[in-house]
């Protein structure tokens, strides 16, 4: 972790602080963290390879467009990186509505529709970890729009990098059934999702520990199985 007088100027409040203070404390769980991150993934990667040329070459026969999505999103201390996911929607799906997606999206093509309900669009995040932008686990990475509607106490989620998974991505896997009927998708999602996603998010910053990641991934395993 960044000493405290490095954190970005608008990090640096009393809210977040109380979430540093904890952080400061587990420096040797962080290291083991990242250690687990770099080894995993690049494992993974190296195993799952065949499956992920499947995978890419059913979405470029399922529709036109590229085989990976790549969107900016923001990480740990506010650092902007491109996340990279197999692309589950049409090419230029932003341009033709939210930058969320609701239940029934007609942006979401058939091959996508089927990687979104196991969670394998992820998969390609895999080289998102071995580069430090991501971990297996902690806050999902949001959009900068979405980032900069967090409240000061929110910003303490970006004292480590934005995670595969998490205890709110396992409690809310059904995200879009909830934005289904929205008229609008996006100010639904900022004023009542957000803020109970977020609840998760700052508890797991409380209780961190490498024992706490590990259980969060088993319990994701079991919540795509289901």
């Amino acid at each position: 972790m960044k000493p405290w007088s490095e954190l970005p100027e608008n990090m640096q409040n009393d809210a977040v602080r109380k979430y540093y203070q904890i952080l400061e404390k587990h420096r040797k769980g962080l290291v083991i963290k990242r250690l687990f991150d770099i080894c995993v993934s690049l494992i993974l990667i190296i195993i799952l390879s065949p499956i992920l040329l499947i995978l890419s070459l059913m979405i470029k026969l399922d529709s036109k467009g590229p085989v990976l999505f790549r969107q900016v999103r923001v990480t740990q201390y506010g650092k902007e990186f491109r996340i990279c996911k197999f692309r589950t929607m049409v090419n230029d799906a932003e341009k033709k509505g939210t930058q969320v997606t609701t239940k029934n999206d007609s942006r979401v093509t058939r091959v996508g529709k089927m990687l979104r309900g196991c969670r394998l669009d992820e998969l390609p995040q895999l080289f998102n970890v071995l580069k430090g932008e991501m971990t297996f686990v902690g806050t999902r990475p949001e959009v900068v729009k979405y980032v900069n509607c967090y409240t000061e106490e929110m910003l303490a989620t970006l004292l480590l990098p934005a995670g595969i998974t998490s205890q709110a991505s396992i409690e809310y896997k059904d995200e879009e059934k909830l934005l289904e009927n929205a008229e609008n998708a996006d100010e639904v999602y900022v004023e009542k999702v957000l803020p109970d996603k977020m609840k998760y998010n700052l508890k797991s910053l409380e209780e961190f520990s490498v024992l706490n990641d590990l259980k969060t991934m088993i319990l994701t395993v079991i919540a795509v199985v289901k």
